[in-house]
């Protein structure tokens, strides 16, 4: 998995390539890729998830949809952990997430049509 190039600078990191390819190098760099099994990160992943979940538990539908500044920067760290992960596991496995996403949105565009869906309206 590591080809032994830098990453670019954090700055640099634009989309799904250069985050892995920068995380390759940042487990890499700290042999963690001998703990980067699917089973690992896909427990990871979960953990992430879950403290993610943890910042609107008991919120209401208005408060978790108006963060103050202090609480939407954890939850953008939690975002980029699960990022993280996400995105390790599919490297190990071998799987493209936006082709993915793409094959996901096509299934889902057959299973549910938009002209069946229920429109609700406030």
């Amino acid at each position: 998995m590591f080809d032994g190039v830098s990453p670019a600078p954090t700055g640099e990191i634009t989309d799904l390539v250069s985050l892995r390819d920068a995380l390759r190098i940042f487990c890499a760099e700290r042999d963690w890729h001998q703990f980067h099994t699917p089973k690992n990160l896909v427990m990871a992943l979960a953990v992430e998830a879950a403290e993610l979940v943890e910042h609107f538990q008991w919120s209401t539908a208005v408060e978790s949809a108006n963060l103050t500044d202090e609480k939407r920067a954890a939850v953008a760290d939690e975002i980029a952990d699960v990022l993280v992960y996400l995105t390790e596991l599919a490297d190990v496995l071998g799987i493209d997430m936006l082709a993915a996403a793409r094959q996901k949105i096509i299934k889902n565009a057959q299973k549910y049509p938009a002209s069946e869906s229920t429109k609700i309206t406030p």
